[in-house]
Parts: C-alpha cells; sequence; structure tokens
C-alpha cells in the first residue's frame, strides 16, 4: 500500500510516499481503508521532535517517539474511512461500515489502509457527512474539550479564547457556546465573521486590539494556539479564573506547583484523557447541528509536503485534510 512515511526528524521535505506492507488486523481490530485524514499540530510536533519549543520538549518528544529515529514512520491521527476487514473478536463493526476516529500519538492515518482497535475512539460515521467532513472532527475539538471539562463552563461564566480560528480554536468556540459560556473569540480579521458564525458572542481583532490591554476580564482565558503565557494574561483574569493552556512546558510545571485557594491559576488535565465517550458526546453534537469542523483546504496524500508547509505558516482556519483514495461518498 502507499503511505507518507519518515525516516528521521526534520523539516517538511522528511516526508515522502513509499510502498510499505498492509497490515493485518488482530482479533480486536479493524482494517480500514482511509479515505481521508488530516495534518495536525500533532503531525509537525511530532515530525520535527518539538524543536521549535526548546531543548526539553525536544528531548520529550523523542523519548515518546524514538531517541534517534522514529519508530512509528507513518504520521497521521485522525481518520474516515471504510472497514474492509474485522478480527474474529470484533462485534461492534462490519465490512462496509463508514467509520472515523482517532489513534492520537499512535498515528498511521497517511496511508492508505490502517488498523485500528474496535474498542479505540473509532466510530460509525454520522449520517450525512462525507469522508473528507467527518475527518477532522476529533482532534481539535478532543483537544478542547479535554481543557475545557477543567473551566466549570456554565451560563454566567466568561471565557477568552485565543487563537480561536484553529482547528481547536474553532471546536472550542463551538463547544464553550454548547457549555451556555459568554463567549469572546480572538482571532485576524479575515475570522471575524466565521467566529460570530459558530456562536461567539463578542469577537476581537488581535491586528487592532491588544484584549490585555482593553480593561475586559474573564473567568476563563483559553490559549487554543499556544502563543499566550500565564502571566500575560493575569490582568485579564478574574479572581479566581483558570488559564486553559495546549502548549508549553513552563505551563505544565505551572500546573504541577500548589497553589492557594481561590488564585488565579494554570489548568490542565492530568494525566489526559480523551475516550471513546468524548468521541460519542462530538458525533451526537455533529448530528444535531451543534459542532461542525471548519475545513480550510483539501490536499491529496501526493502533495502532503505541501499541506504540512501550510500547517506550519499558521495561517489556516480549522482544519487541513488530506484525501487519500478520493472517494466522495457519505455515510
Amino acid at each position: 500500500m502507499r503511505a507518507v512515511v519518515y525516516d528521521t526528524y526534520g523539516p517538511p521535505e522528511v516526508l515522502r510516499i513509499a510502498e510499505v506492507e498492509r497490515p493485518v488486523p488482530k482479533q480486536d481490530e479493524v482494517l480500514i481503508k482511509v479515505h481521508a485524514t488530516t495534518v495536525n499540530r500533532s503531525d509537525v510536533h511530532t515530525r520535527e521532535a518539538n524543536r521549535r519549543s526548546g531543548l526539553a520538549a525536544s528531548l520529550l518528544s523523542r523519548m515518546v517517539s524514538g531517541l534517534r529515529r522514529p519508530r512509528q514512520p507513518i504520521l497521521g491521527s485522525e481518520f474516515a474511512g471504510e472497514v474492509v476487514e474485522a478480527g474474529s473478536a470484533v462485534k461492534e463493526f462490519a465490512v462496509g461500515d463508514h467509520v472515523f476516529g482517532t489513534t492520537k500519538l499512535r498515528f498511521g492515518a497517511h496511508a492508505e489502509f490502517m488498523c485500528v482497535r474496535a474498542s479505540g475512539r473509532i466510530l460509525l460515521m454520522p449520517a450525512g457527512m462525507s469522508f473528507e467532513e467527518a475527518a477532522p472532527i476529533t482532534d481539535g475539538a478532543l483537544n478542547a474539550l479535554m481543557c475545557l471539562k477543567e473551566a466549570d463552563l456554565r451560563k454566567g461564566r466568561r471565557i477568552l479564547i485565543y487563537g480561536a480560528s484553529g482547528a481547536i480554536g474553532t471546536a472550542g468556540v463551538q463547544l464553550a457556546r454548547y457549555f451556555d459560556a459568554d463567549v469572546t473569540a480572538v482571532c485576524s480579521t479575515k475570522n471575524l465573521a466565521l467566529m460570530k458564525s459558530l456562536g461567539a458572542d463578542r469577537v476581537i481583532d488581535y491586528t487592532q486590539e491588544d484584549f490585555t490591554r482593553n480593561g475586559q476580564t474573564y473567568h476563563v482565558i483559553f490559549d487554543a494556539a499556544g502563543k499566550l503565557s500565564f502571566k500575560r494574561c493575569l490582568g485579564s483574569l478574574e479572581p479566581g479564573g483558570f488559564y486553559l493552556p495546549t502548549d508549553g512546558f513552563e505551563n505544565l510545571i505551572r500546573v504541577l506547583l500548589p497553589s492557594r485557594p481561590g488564585a488565579k491559576k494554570v489548568v490542565f488535565q492530568m494525566p489526559p484523557r480523551q475516550t471513546k465517550q468524548d468521541v460519542i458526546f462530538l458525533k451526537e453534537l455533529v448530528e444535531t447541528g451543534r459542532f461542525r469542523p471548519v475545513i480550510d483546504r483539501c490536499y491529496p496524500l501526493e502533495d502532503v509536503i505541501e499541506a504540512t508547509r501550510y500547517v506550519e505558516t499558521e495561517q489556516k482556519t480549522g482544519n487541513v485534510v488530506l484525501t487519500v483514495s478520493g472517494a466522495k461518498g457519505t455515510s
């Protein structure tokens, strides 16, 4: 089968299309013909061994992914496709089922076929969705949901989402709206209308206004882009407010340090947990019209380097999709 592989850490150019052995499902796995996948932040960071985040983060990344070279040569965590074979112990899925989900750091989705445990984060696709629409349901939304669960969002709580136009941010705006919070989205000029359409109560154009200087305060600040710092946000947080990071070694240290009751603090789920039940929740939101993954661009698998370069510009809106087989069918 064809797959995108990389043998060494480095820039997008280390990626290449290669013929590799087609996987064989174990008793508890399904073999999926992948029709669509994504290029996301995890792919980019893992491929370069998090070198942009500093030596400590890079070393930690290599300890997880392979010290000298990647243990898993095929990236890609999100997928949508068709079950073509099921292990003898699999009861939940059958050949011909259209499925979507994520393998997270197990990766493997940038290929024509992949094996996934039936008990993992995999479900039947929402009715009426194409493979391209279903592939990006999970990653950004699961990351946003994991953070927002810690924020006690409810009616009357004010949340500011910085980097609201990315995969995590666009999902975060919609999830915060679902939890009935008052949502302020921060993005660039070109995405102001999109934020309103996703349910933001207010939108700040960061090219025109610095939210830390406007005198407004929030119960929660969600840094969906990994561009802020707790120190910068202190003056914009209410007493006892939460700063929700999605990146940064310093933030990990702050989470582990004790804080006095009622203090402003960094909050992150430790250890991170993203379950199949969370995917079920997202699917229900999709089917009831309360969440939709935003798609910026679609590329064929052969253009994975170009797609990756675009993701690395940090200017994408929502998600970047890779089409693997060219199928356009719906569930």
